[in-house]
C-alpha cells in the first residue's frame, strides 16, 4: 500500500511539472498585443536631430502582435518567424550597447542612470529576442521599450 501511494503521489506531482511547464511555454509574458504608446527622443540622437523626425507620428497609436509565428504590425517590426528568448541584460547592452557606447565617448555617461531616466529601475532588464532586426526591453510585466531610428518607443500590452 505505500509503494502504491508513493507512485500516485509522484505521478500527481510530474502531472503538475508538466501542466506548469506546458503552461508556461504555451504563454509567454511577451506573446499578445503591444500598442506604441509613447516616444522620446534616444539619449544617444544629436540634439539638432530630435525636432526634425516625423517617424514616431507613424507609429503611436499602431499595435505590434507578437504570435509563437509571427510579429504581425507597421514596418519595420513585422517578422515571419522569429525566434524568440528571453536574456537578462545589464544597462550598457540596452538598445543595441547604445548606453556602452554613449559611455566609451564619454567616461561621465552612467548606462544605470540612464535607463533608470526611461523607467529601467533595476538591473538586470528583461530582454526579448526576436531573431530579427529588434530587441524589447521590458520595464515591467506590461510595459516594453524598442530603439528605432534614433527613438525610444513605449509600448504597452493590450488585454
Amino acid at each position: 500500500m505505500r509503494v502504491f501511494c508513493l507512485a500516485v503521489f509522484c505521478a500527481a506531482l510530474c502531472l503538475r511539472v508538466v501542466a506548469y511547464a506546458t503552461a508556461d511555454a504555451a504563454d509567454p509574458v511577451y506573446i499578445g498585443a503591444w500598442k506604441f504608446t509613447a516616444a522620446v527622443p534616444a539619449p544617444w540622437m544629436n540634439a539638432r536631430l530630435k525636432s526634425r523626425s516625423a517617424e514616431p507620428a507613424r507609429l503611436l497609436g499602431k499595435t505590434l502582435v507578437f504570435s509563437s509565428k509571427a510579429i504581425v504590425g507597421p514596418a519595420p517590426f513585422a517578422c515571419r518567424s522569429p525566434r524568440y528568448a528571453l536574456r537578462d541584460f545589464n544597462a550598457g547592452l540596452l538598445f543595441q550597447g547604445a548606453f556602452d557606447e554613449m559611455r566609451r565617448r564619454d567616461r561621465a555617461a552612467d548606462p544605470i542612470k540612464i535607463a533608470a531616466h526611461l523607467g529601467f529601475k533595476r538591473e538586470p532588464v528583461r530582454t526579448l529576442e526576436t531573431g530579427c532586426a529588434f530587441d524589447f526591453h521590458f520595464v515591467d510585466a506590461s510595459t516594453a521599450q524598442v530603439g528605432f531610428n534614433d527613438f525610444v518607443y513605449t509600448l504597452k500590452k493590450q488585454n
